[in-house]
């Protein structure tokens, strides 16, 4: 069983940057690929960043490459997401995940989800 809790999020103007955390509980947290999804009013759930359990392997979407980062640091239970250069797009609610895969980019592959936290970037 693992827990997520987001915080991180707020409010900023564009070119700005935030870095999101989100802290685990649970001894197998170190097991897990770790993920980043975001979901804006009206739109679906889309994927933003993965790390593999390891730190090894990374996985971003286009739209956000060159501009996030995601890293973790499992002796402390937790995950990061730096995000430069922010964007009005990037308006969204925030969430992390645990899966026992890789670092996937397909929500269903995740078991564990936080609550999310928001994050708006002003024009």
């Amino acid at each position: 069983q693992v827990q997520l809790v987001e915080s991180g999020g707020g409010l900023v103007q564009a070119g700005g940057s935030l870095r999101l955390s989100c802290a685990a509980s649970g001894r197998s947290f170190r097991t897990y690929a770790m993920g980043w999804f975001r979901q804006a009013p009206g739109k679906e759930r889309e994927f933003v960043s993965a790390i593999s359990w390891g730190s090894r392997s990374t996985n971003y979407a286009d739209s956000v490459k060159g501009r996030f980062a995601i890293s973790r640091d499992n002796a402390k239970n937790a995950v990061y997401l730096q995000m430069n250069s922010l964007k009005p797009e990037d308006t969204a609610v925030y969430y992390c995940a645990a899966g026992p895969g890789g670092p996937s980019s397909r929500h269903y592959d995740y078991t564990y989800w936080g609550q999310g936290t928001q994050v708006t970037v002003s024009s």
